[in-house]
Parts: C-alpha cells; sequence; structure tokens
C-alpha cells in the first residue's frame, strides 16, 4: 500500500528574521524544502501535498522542480498537489487545507457537518470514505531537512501493524525546551500533546518530545482537524491538538520513540540552520573521501549537497563547491577557489584565488591563479587560462593560452591562439554587447584593443597596443592605432604564420 504524504511548508519563519519563506533557505546549497522532499519521494507516495503559503510561487517551483529531477520517468511520479494556506491560522489548519485538496481528489470530499458537534461525529462514523482515505497518510514539516526515507518508511511500517489512529514518532532529549511534550496515561498510552507555550511545570519536566512526523488514518484525521478551536495563547489551530482530539473520542494514538534524534530537528532559528550546515558539511567531506577524494582541510571546505567529485581529485584548503558543479578526476583545486555549478573534465588545475561560475572546462586545462570565469564561459581541452584573466560568456578553443591581464567578453576563440598580456575585447559600446571572433593560430600581441563587432582571420598577429576597429584579414599583421595593415605573413606547413 502506497502512502500519501502531506508537507506543511507554508510558515512565515518569524523566528528566522527574514522575508523569505522559512523552507527556502538554503543548507548545503539546496532549499530546506528540498530534501524534505526527496525524503518524501524515497517512500513511493501515491500522492504528494505540499501546503503553500508565504512565497507560494517560489516554494511551488522548487518543488516541482524537485520531483522532476528525484524521479526521471514521468509514470512513476507521484501525483503532486498544492494547498494554499490563505491565511496563517496554525498548523492544524493547514493540514486540514492539504486535507481537503486531497479529497478533492475523489468526489465528495466528506459529508455534511451539522451545527451540534455529536452529531458530525456520528455522521463521520457512518461515512463511507472514498478509496484514498484508507491509505495511511504521513503529515511532516518542511523545515525537516535532516529526516531519511528510511524513518518515514518505518513509521508508516509501524502505523500498519499498531492499527491505531495515528502513529508519531517521539525524540529523549535532555534539554526538551521549544518542543512539544508526550503525555501518557497510567498504562502509557499516549493522551495529548501539550506545546511548551501552554504547558504547566509537570508537563515542562517531561523528556518525551514530539518530533513532528506522523502517520494517520485519514478519516478520523479529517474530524479531529475540524473540531479543532484556536484554544492557545496563539489564538491558532494547533495540529498537535488533534492527538487529544482523537484519544478523547476513543481512538488509539500509538507512539514509537526515535533513537536518531539529529534527522528529526527542525530549523526555527539562523543558528539552527548554521549547526546543520556544520553537520552536513562535515558528513559530505567525509564521503567524497571515503570514495577517493583527497580533502586537505575538511573543517574549511564548503561541498554543497549536490555537487560531484571524481576520484584522485585533490582539494585544497578554503575552497567552496557550489550548487550544481561537476568535477572530474584528477583534478587538483588550490586554496580560496570558488566554484558554481560548473562542470571540470579530467586532470583540470585550478589555481588559488580563482572563481569560475555558470562554466564548462574541458580536460587537461589550467586556470588562475586569480582568475575568473563567468556567465557560460566554455574552454575546450588543454587550454590556459593564467593570473588576473577575466573571461564572460565566451568559447576557447583547444590549446590556447591567454596568461596575464587579460579580458575576453562575449568572444568565440579558435585553437591555438596566444592571448598577450593586457589584451581586452571592447564588447560593449554603451547600448549594446558585440561579438569578438579570433580564429585559429592568431597571435595576439600585447594590450591589443578589438573593438567589437569584430573579426580576427585565421593565422594574423597585432602589434603590441594595437587597436583593432575592422576585420583583421587572415595572415595578416597589423599595428597601431587604429590598427592598418602592416604585411602579409607567411603560412607555413601546420597551418600557423610567421613574418615573410
Amino acid at each position: 500500500m502506497r502512502p500519501n504524504v502531506v508537507i506543511l511548508a507554508a510558515g512565515l519563519g518569524t523566528r528566522m528574521r527574514s522575508r523569505r519563506a522559512k523552507v527556502l533557505h538554503e543548507l548545503a546549497g539546496r532549499p530546506l524544502i528540498a530534501y524534505v522532499v526527496r525524503a518524501a519521494l524515497g517512500v513511493h507516495p501515491a500522492r504528494l501535498v505540499v501546503v503553500l503559503g508565504h512565497q507560494a510561487e517560489e516554494v511551488r517551483r522548487v518543488v516541482e522542480r524537485e520531483v522532476a529531477r528525484s524521479v526521471g520517468e514521468e509514470s512513476l511520479r507521484p501525483r503532486l498537489l498544492f494547498a494554499l494556506q490563505q491565511e496563517p491560522l496554525g498548523t492544524g489548519h493547514a493540514a486540514l487545507v492539504a486535507l481537503e485538496a486531497l479529497s478533492a481528489e475523489e468526489g465528495p470530499p466528506y459529508p455534511p457537518i451539522s451545527v451540534d458537534e455529536g452529531e458530525a461525529l456520528e455522521q463521520w462514523q457512518r461515512w463511507e470514505e472514498p478509496s484514498l482515505w484508507r491509505e495511511p497518510l504521513v503529515l511532516l514539516y518542511g523545515d525537516m531537512p535532516r529526516v531519511r526515507a528510511e524513518t518515514i518508511a518505518w513509521l508508516v511500517a509501524a502505523h500498519l501493524e499498531g492499527h491505531a489512529a495515528a502513529t508519531l514518532v517521539t525524540m529523549q532529549l535532555e534539554d526538551p525546551r521549544g518542543y512539544g511534550r508526550i503525555v501518557r496515561d497510567a498504562q502509557g498510552e499516549v493522551v495529548r500533546i501539550v506545546e511548551e507555550t501552554e504547558a504547566g511545570p509537570e508537563e515542562r519536566a517531561i523528556r518525551e518530545v514530539n518530533a513532528g512526523l506522523y502517520c494517520f488514518d485519514p478519516k478520523p484525521l479529517f474530524g479531529a482537524l475540524r473540531r479543532l478551536k484556536p484554544e492557545n495563547q496563539k489564538g491558532e489551530y494547533y495540529l498537535t491538538d488533534v492527538v487529544g482530539g482523537l484519544t478523547s473520542v476513543g481512538y488509539r494514538v500509538r507512539a514509537i520513540r526515535s533513537e536518531h534524534s539529529e534527522e528529526l530537528w527542525g530549523v526555527n532559528t539562523r543558528p539552527d540552520l548554521a549547526r546543520l550546515e556544520a553537520e552536513l558539511r562535515r558528513e559530505i567531506c567525509a564521503r567524497w573521501m571515503r570514495e577517493g577524494v583527497t580533502i586537505r582541510d575538511p573543517d574549511t571546505t564548503w561541498i554543497d549537497a549536490d555537487v560531484v567529485i571524481g576520484a584522485e581529485t585533490v582539494v585544497h584548503p578554503h575552497v567552496h563547491l557550489e550548487g550544481e558543479t561537476r568535477i572530474g578526476e584528477a583534478c587538483e583545486i588550490h586554496a580560496w577557489t570558488r566554484i558554481v555549478n560548473s562542470q571540470l573534465g579530467d586532470r583540470v588545475v585550478v589555481r588559488n584565488f580563482t572563481v569560475i561560475q555558470e562554466s564548462r572546462i574541458g580536460n587537461d586545462v589550467r586556470i588562475g591563479p586569480f582568475a575568473h570565469l563567468r556567465g557560460e564561459v566554455e574552454l575546450a581541452d588543454e587550454v590556459a587560462i593564467g593570473n588576473f584573466v577575466e573571461v564572460k560568456k565566451s568559447w576557447i578553443g583547444r590549446g590556447s593560452k591567454a596568461m596575464h591581464l587579460a579580458y575576453l567578453g562575449d568572444a568565440t576563440v579558435g585553437e591555438r591562439v596566444n592571448v598577450g598580456a593586457g589584451t581586452i575585447t571592447c564588447n560593449y559600446d554603451g547600448k549594446r554587447k558585440h561579438p569578438t571572433i579570433i580564429e585559429d593560430d592568431v597571435k595576439l600581441g600585447s594590450d591589443t584593443m578589438l573593438v567589437a563587432p569584430v573579426r580576427v582571420g585565421r593565422g594574423a598577429m597585432t602589434g603590441a597596443g594595437a587597436v583593432v576597429i575592422r576585420d583583421v584579414p587572415e595572415h595578416t599583421l597589423v599595428v597601431g592605432v587604429p590598427a592598418v595593415e602592416k604585411k602579409r605573413l607567411k603560412e607555413d606547413a601546420e597551418g600557423s604564420s610567421s613574418a615573410r
């Protein structure tokens, strides 16, 4: 039996002191809710319902992207539903919104509810629910990034075996502050959950706390949610009050205790986020070292969750590998380098203080130190980009070199090109960006200015300080300001040029 899963992701996250929705805050380069979605998908749910609120469209896009990337075959994806909580009326109200969205899947969602609560309960007990209400319903929060699919599966199995209306995961904590306390009767059965703000001294002393991970029989849950009242200090509908609502009318609620409380911690504050970030980064470094990557100093190395690194690569201290970066085998990434959403081939050396963003690098490439590649740069095999060179939105062919103090923007550079120190593509006229095309075997003298749009033909050369404002023919030397043709060059057997 495939469960249905509900993720509550509508919270404002006021304790984060942020205008950004809490579930959009990132942990190791991935939004918090993306981790929860991946864990939920690990139990192969029939339906996945996400409750949206603050910044609903942004959260929706993250969820849709995560589902698409995690479940490649569309036929295997769960039915994805979104429910909008228009007002932040509490977690109980958010859960009710989710169940109403689920119920809309199969005709009339619920029987009419009369004013009299006793009669309403009787109607619920007589109601023959649609088939989806006979499937277990997992409910968890979008700010639990460490939760594992294995734990969710364990909860579902325990719920099916225990024949209770609800099963919840609890933790035993030395310091239970901030958590709802699990109140049991003399026989050890769960009676209710008391939130800390509502707890008395005896209840605050309880060490068993609610982890925020539940599995319900949907029919009694729906009835209990509709009977909730905002009778608490916040004036909200608490999901945790459902437990007392169920037990008060004779339903059994079961609690199972997790021995891995660290995976159930939620993120409520920025210190919470920083603590989880540090833990996850240590785990990521340890995983890549087990895979054959040398990390000189894991304490100062930041590797995002979606980064992939090939074996025999060496990562020096203070390196940041971010986003969906892919590093090939036998690379060497030197200190204080930052690589974001980029792909590096094999045997690439990136020297100190280099920044690479949104770029694709071939094999046997040398970059840096103090180089900057950004905006869809593509380097073919055996390219060398040296000290204080910036490359923006350009393609550079095999074996070409720009070793010192150069800027290549919106350029297409052929093979075996040598870019002299101080060379610049002047690609912006104040209104638009223009392309520069440099064909194979070109040699650009120091301080050459290429005023785009311009093309430098195959085997051509420029003199030092040349300002090129018009196309240069093949195998031609140009010099001066503005550059003029000086002489034709002899083409050798390999296609390169030399002076006649």
